[in-house]
């Protein structure tokens, strides 16, 4: 009998939403662009899909963006906001902990001389909001935290960090890909500007992500083509997927509140065992944290369950 233990790495397609979706590679497989009837059928399904998420996030269906997954929904956020600014000098803040989607897109712009601050994090994984305030300077463009990590789980204080960034008038971008689905997530209570979700996280296909874009704020495509996505992420849509994300969501607010008491009753069984264990001690937060992830080590050897 195997045993998954890495739901953070990927999960499987959910039954109802794979029964979703293959509709949409048969029959329904219109271009979600044209203008006879089977194009409607599929443009009318990436609607549908678009509200879903946008329920999910407490968001506008018109602020929701379809990608290919997570990192280029970071991507489109970041180079999106950073590229655009003619500011003479540039500058972002972001996290030590943060996603390589994340990470190496900030490196990627220090070599195009913008300025990085990638604030450090308590021992129990988690960063100070004060610290975030600290780093930020006349020049900087964007802030990237994300909500909960990949690894130990903790959940970031996103909403305090959101209070400093409409303070000091700086667009925040959040990668909630390990949060969405897991615990409740409201753009609007976070104070962020763009959030990061990807399918495969939530029960979805690989290949599909979507990103929050507050209304108004100024983004630059990361390529060029078509009109698609109301001209921030040209491409032909992805209906499949697209339907896929929008009924993984649906799932995740129905399920929500029931799974992560489930998970968090399991997790804790889980890491109760292995913590009699001698030397086995728990890494990250004991309590801010989503409810599906462990994070323990014995001997500096790390043992994960996600």
């Amino acid at each position: 009998m195997r045993i998954y233990l890495d739901y953070n790495s990927t999960t499987p397609v959910d039954p109802a939403v794979l029964s979703a979706m293959l509709p949409f590679l048969a029959e329904n497989f219109g271009n979600a662009n044209s203008i006879h009837s089977a194009g409607q059928r599929a443009r009318a399904a990436v609607d549908a899909a678009r509200q879903s998420v946008a329920t999910l996030l407490g968001a506008k269906s018109s602020e929701i963006v379809f990608t290919c997954g997570g990192t280029e929904s970071d991507n489109l956020a970041i180079f999106g906001i950073v590229n655009p600014c003619d500011q003479p000098r540039k500058h972002i803040v972001t996290t030590a902990i943060e996603h390589h989607a994340v990470l190496n897109t900030a490196q990627a712009l220090e070599k195009t001389g913008v300025d990085v601050t990638y604030v450090p994090v308590s021992k129990e994984g988690i960063v100070d909001p004060e610290d975030i305030r600290e780093a930020i300077r006349p020049e900087t463009v964007l802030i990237s935290v994300m909500l909960a990590n990949n690894e130990l789980g903790t959940i970031q204080p996103i909403a305090e960090i959101g209070r400093i960034t409409a303070e000091e008038d700086v667009y925040f971008h959040c990668d909630a890909v390990q949060a969405a689905g897991k615990i409740p997530i409201d753009v609007t209570a976070l104070g962020v500007d763009l959030l990061s979700i990807s399918g495969h996280k939530l029960y979805a296909p690989k290949g599909v992500g979507a990103l929050y874009v507050r209304t108004g704020t100024e983004l630059g495509p990361l390529f060029y083509g078509g009109h698609h996505e109301r001209d921030r992420r040209p491409g032909t849509e992805n209906v499949p997927g697209i339907v896929a994300l929008g009924k993984a969501a649906e799932l995740a607010i129905e399920n929500l509140d029931s799974d992560a008491t489930r998970l968090a009753q399991l997790r804790d069984r889980f890491e109760n065992a292995l913590l009699a264990v001698p030397g086995v001690r728990r890494n990250g937060s004991a309590h801010d944290r989503v409810p599906n992830t462990s994070n323990l080590s014995r001997n500096n050897g790390a043992i994960f369950a996600r």
